[in-house]
């Protein structure tokens, strides 16, 4: 790569999409687009939002005067797709295919490559996607779903939570792949995994109706009475994926997605806010310490991630609930800028070769 050529990258989620540029190692900037309840909810479908996010990105090119020839490549989140080895794919008509047709998910997550690629093609450069949340690490036994013909999925947030654990690590003196840890990435959805020897061999998957409820997502729910729900009602499938990830968690029970607005009401007394606002914490909690068994006990720290650890009140009720596993680090936010931004890099450089999405 030439010195002086930006890298444009693009993190789409639930309710915001981040975007930033890099040159030479640095990021020369950055920003977060926030969607509101009642934007997002003038889409049928997370597809019919690309062009709103779109162009949100291409006045941020504009502002930073990123003209065709000045990027060297463009790279995003990676969605739901067929599970896939970690690594740094090139997008293909393959990749976008799937990801459009919602053949394995729908997520805002589905976005990223799709409008990486678009732009990609406007400036002459390829468009790649690092560490998709369809990462499969899995040991035989977490497949196992309790259903004939029914498998557990390993879909979570991939790209951060192995960021993040190896950032924890690495300041602690210690080796990832030979280390054991529990992330928790806290965010519109919430994913759990358990990290032995540098690979996630299980995870509360964020997507499809495990673990704790999140802002936007319901998390498990019980069976019967969901499928009550669903024959009395009369749902479609896409009813009832956009209940359970899209329409459950705290928008079911308080119509409102916003952690810092359900956090002041809780702190302000409001009781139905810290009512729910706690259960998200327990759920949290519980799913943390389901985690702690599959590393029979053995686990160096405790990652609380995610942009939902900004939260004092999260991170200090769930540390009260699970220190006495392991020492908890708390790393607010996300390090999924950065990890595309390296993962991309490794490629330009020849240090890694590009992988192809079949």
């Amino acid at each position: 790569m030439m010195d002086g050529k930006y890298i444009l990258v693009i993190n789409p989620g639930s309710t915001s999409s981040k975007v930033a540029l890099y040159c030479s190692n640095q990021c020369v900037d950055e920003s977060i687009f926030r969607y509101t309840v009642d934007e997002i909810a003038q889409y049928d479908t997370v597809m019919d939002q690309i062009e709103l996010r779109a162009t949100r990105l291409r006045d941020f090119l504009a502002f930073n005067q990123i003209y065709p020839g000045d990027l060297a490549a463009v790279v995003a989140r990676g969605g739901l797709m067929k599970s896939i080895i970690g690594g740094t794919y090139i997008v293909n008509d393959a990749m976008i295919n799937d990801l459009r047709s919602g053949k394995y998910g729908m997520h805002a997550s589905n976005l990223g490559a799709i409008i990486a690629n678009d732009i990609a093609k406007e400036y002459g450069v390829k468009a790649y996607t690092v560490d998709p949340v369809v990462v499969d690490e899995f040991s035989d036994i977490a497949r196992i779903s309790g259903y004939q013909g029914i498998e557990r999925r390993s879909v979570f947030h991939a790209l951060n939570q192995k960021a993040v654990a190896r950032k924890v690590l690495q300041a602690e003196g210690k080796d990832y792949c030979a280390s054991n840890v529990i992330v928790t990435h806290i965010g519109g959805g919430i994913s759990i995994g358990a990290h032995k020897a540098g690979r996630v061999i299980d995870c509360v998957n964020a997507f499809d109706g495990e673990g704790p409820y999140s802002p936007e997502r319901t998390g498990g729910l019980p069976l019967i009475d969901f499928a009550k729900l669903i024959i009395n009602e009369q749902l479609n499938i896409a009813q009832v994926k956009s209940i359970l990830a899209g329409e459950g968690g705290m928008k079911s029970y308080l119509g409102e997605i916003d952690i810092k607005t359900i956090e002041q009401k809780a702190l302000n007394g409001e009781a139905e806010s810290k009512k729910y606002f706690d259960g998200m914490c327990y759920q949290i909690s519980k799913s943390i310490a389901e985690m702690a068994a599959v590393l029979k006990g053995n686990v160096d720290y405790i990652i609380l991630t995610g942009g939902v650890s900004h939260s004092k009140y999260v991170t200090d009720f769930i540390k009260s609930h699970v220190d006495w596993i392991a020492e908890v680090k708390v790393m607010a936010g996300e390090e999924e800028l950065q990890a595309l931004y390296e993962g991309v890099m490794r490629v330009l450089k020849a240090e890694e070769q590009a992988k192809i999405y079949m």
